[in-house]
């Protein structure tokens, strides 16, 4: 039987049918335009819903697919499309992330690769700790504040608990590297607290069980953030708060952002000279190492061996940046 006529025989079996051959689509370098889009802050996040505050309202959005794996945490701003109205039931779109001023970052742990961005946009590092139940850990607290002079931010040390033990001892480990500190305990005045966040966008980090939650409830009247125990056997906190949120504080102003407790701060994504330019006078005298000194103590021809020598850095300031430059090379907690 013959065979019947298919017509011309060609190289593209799509020739005929309309269809565009492979990779015949126009690449531009455009991008979509944004800038009309409504500006939000990121207030809180919950399975994969964005509390946004715009303009005094709360809208509710989803990450819109263009931006891909592109975290977006609390504090961020945003460009949002759709319903911004606020309205119950209505969704919005995050479709762009607004470069960050800061970000507040930790890796899983020492040598963990992965950078885990934690808050956005905050000035100023509170870190909670608790004077007694459970103890102070100064490594842990070392940790925390390298995080935040490789952030930018400006460090306080809020010591809680002060009904159960003295802060003299603490607060003298961290007066050498001009760490301020406020003391606060149940029922007292917290005025100075108050000071002190006013007109800052503060990240509150601590230990589990530490009282983070009891603060900011004292803070922001009616908040309720759940509040736990430390446990008798292990000294250790549970976690009561389950993830960031951004909260706004009554007059004088300024936002708080409560954070998980931690129980570990991996350090991996920092390095030695993004916490020595938090220190001007040690980032002068520091231009004189070797190329590649790590400063830590023992290192050949450290400068700041040579400072502490001819006065111009005391021995405790030295002895307390070296502190810090143990608990971020070693499992110091």
């Amino acid at each position: 039987m013959a065979r019947a006529y298919r017509g011309p025989v060609t190289e593209d079996p799509g020739a005929g049918l309309g269809r565009p051959g492979k990779r015949s689509r126009p690449r531009t370098k455009d991008r979509p335009d944004y800038s009309q889009a409504d500006v939000g802050v990121v207030v809180a996040i919950d399975r994969g819903r964005y509390r946004c505050l715009v303009d005094d309202r709360e809208v509710t959005a989803a990450k819109a697919r263009t931006l891909g794996r592109k975290a977006v945490i609390v504090g961020d701003r945003v460009r949002l499309l759709g319903d911004v109205s606020g309205r119950e039931g209505t969704l919005a779109r995050i479709v762009e992330v607004e470069e960050r001023r800061t970000v507040l970052r930790r890796t899983a742990d020492d040598d963990s690769p992965h950078e885990r961005p934690i808050v956005a946009n905050a000035d100023q590092l509170a870190i909670v700790t608790a004077l007694a139940d459970p103890t102070p850990r100064p490594g842990m607290i070392d940790r925390i504040l390298v995080a935040g002079y490789d952030a930018g931010l400006e460090p306080l040390l809020v010591l809680t608990k002060a009904d159960l033990a003295s802060p003299d001892e603490i607060a003298a480990v961290y007066g050498p590297l001009g760490v301020r500190t406020v003391v606060c305990q149940p029922g007292a005045d917290l005025g100075p607290l108050r000071e002190l966040l006013a007109g800052r966008v503060s990240v509150l980090v601590g230990h589990s069980g530490v009282g983070k939650s009891t603060l900011v409830n004292a803070l922001i009247p009616g908040v309720e953030r759940v509040t736990g125990e430390v446990n008798a056997v292990t000294g250790k906190g549970k976690h009561t708060s389950t993830s960031a949120v951004a909260l706004r504080l009554p007059p004088p102003g300024g936002w708080v952002i409560d954070t998980p407790g931690v129980r570990s701060f991996g350090l991996s994504h920092v390095t030695v000279e993004s916490v020595v330019a938090a220190f001007p006078d040690l980032a002068e005298i520091a231009e004189d190492c070797p190329r590649g000194c790590r400063h830590e103590s023992g290192a050949v021809d450290c400068a700041l061996d040579a400072a502490v020598a001819d006065h111009r850095l005391t021995a405790d300031r030295l002895e307390s940046f070296r502190r810090m430059e143990r608990a971020w090379t070693t499992a110091a907690y």
